[in-house]
């Protein structure tokens, strides 16, 4: 199991060929009270950078980014009645989604922990 961060603030976890992706500690303080989470359904096959879901919060909305391509096979079936799992627990029980990798190679360009917390500060 290896853990990921784009500069966007998703994270993703790897488990094999699949991606256990949500938003990071840092974006859901910043966000606050998540209220609405929708997962993209018309997508399933997607590429990096593409708009994977939305998640609204008291102070605003935002899109939540592919950070690899890949085939999203689940999404957390907790966050239709409770997506305040994500402001609570965003790294552990507010995961967004699951995807098979498609293009593993793409990882090298992401973050690992100690590069993420140099971004955010």
């Amino acid at each position: 199991m290896t853990l990921y961060f784009t500069k966007e603030h998703e994270w993703l976890r790897v488990e094999g060929d699949i991606a256990i992706v949500g938003i990071t500690k840092h974006a859901a303080e910043e966000l606050g009270e998540i209220v609405f989470f929708e997962l993209n359904v018309s997508a399933t096959e997607v590429q990096q950078g593409d708009s994977i879901a939305v998640v609204e919060s008291v102070k605003a909305a935002s899109d939540v980014y592919a950070p690899v391509d890949g085939v999203i096979t689940e999404g957390n079936p907790d966050l239709a009645n409770n997506p305040e799992l994500i402001s609570c627990d965003p790294e552990g029980n507010g995961w967004m989604l699951k995807m098979k990798l498609t293009k593993e190679g793409q990882l090298s360009g992401l973050l690992d922990a100690d590069a993420y917390a140099a971004l955010i500060g």
